[in-house]
């Protein structure tokens, strides 16, 4: 797949049958698109396009919304369409500037003056241009007048996957990390850098990794302890990790740490991957560092249960 970082940057491809949008998390309704795109492509002798933007527009139109969170960092994104099979990936600088775009100058001056669309792929009730006024029915306008052809996917074919990023949201809020995945077609993630932590953890056998994650914008599951496999160096490691504030000892500041299971390596600074697998429990305060130590016993026993099948 080659990349570009703007718009301006593409040029000379053959017949781009193009696709746009944000495609967080490039779930299971996002690959229906890109399955479509694909199908195009093939049967015109083309190229498959996806237009996607950084960062993401509602954090350049809502600076201060605090609850936006996202399922994808731009890296993850880009690795998820490589795999789905896109050829070609523009990721465009969102601004202020851009968001004032009307939906006539999109189509004009990007979709056929920049990138000589021969066909335009889109989602059922895609919008697109300032303030979102573009519509199917204004692309359908345009269409035979720029000289491209225009297809949007039937809604009843995306309700039948009944999948949404607003679902994979909620879920992820609530823990549920399987239906996340189910939702997804793979297992949800965190990526990041192992940082020192406080060290209690090895004191009592259970030394951890400190995730601290390059993106605070990131979704993070609720609070709890999860089965997960850890990629470290591109192997894969079982791990058992904790999401929370350990009220066990107060600790006051939330942390992302995880446990690797037979596992026993120096790995400050170096970047890891958690892919979760379940909840296993919700965080508990326990009433001494002993039985916090015993359930993390068993916890760790469940682990290996749930990796092994």
């Amino acid at each position: 797949m080659k990349v570009y970082s703007s718009i301006e940057e593409f040029q000379n491809v053959e017949r781009p049958i193009v696709t746009t949008g944000t495609f967080d998390g490039v779930h299971f309704g996002h690959r229906k698109i890109i399955d479509r795109l694909k199908q195009l492509a093939q049967n015109c002798d083309g190229e498959t396009v996806l237009l996607t933007f950084s960062p993401h527009p509602r954090m350049v139109l809502f600076p201060d919304d605090q609850d936006l969170k996202l399922l994808n960092t731009i890296e993850e994104k880009k690795h998820l369409l490589e795999k789905a099979g896109v050829q070609h990936l523009i990721v465009h600088p969102f601004t202020k500037e851009f968001s004032r775009i009307s939906s006539i100058n999109f189509v004009r001056d990007i979709l056929v003056n920049e990138l000589k669309i021969h066909k335009l792929v889109i989602g059922y009730n895609h919008h697109f241009g300032r303030n979102r006024e573009g519509t199917f029915e204004h692309l359908q306008e345009f269409a035979p007048v720029y000289g491209f052809e225009v297809e949007e996917i039937p809604v009843q074919l995306l309700d039948n996957v009944g999948v949404s990023s607003t679902k994979i949201r909620k879920a992820l809020f609530q823990g549920d990390v399987e239906t996340a995945a189910e939702y997804l077609g793979y297992q949800y993630q965190l990526s990041g850098t192992v940082v020192k932590g406080n060290a209690i953890g090895r004191t009592i056998g259970f030394p951890t990794a400190n995730l601290e994650l390059g993106n605070a914008k990131k979704i993070i599951p609720a609070d709890g302890v999860y089965s997960a496999w850890v990629k470290v160096d591109g192997t894969s490691y079982k791990g058992m990790m904790n999401i929370g504030k350990k009220p066990t000892i107060n600790n006051q500041a939330r942390t992302l740490e995880v446990h690797l299971l037979e596992f026993e390596q120096d790995i400050y600074g170096e970047a890891i991957c958690i892919e979760f697998v379940n909840k296993i429990r919700d965080e508990i305060k326990f009433t001494d560092i002993l039985k916090l130590q015993q359930q993390l016993l068993l916890d760790k026993e469940n682990v290996k249960k749930i990796l092994e099948c």
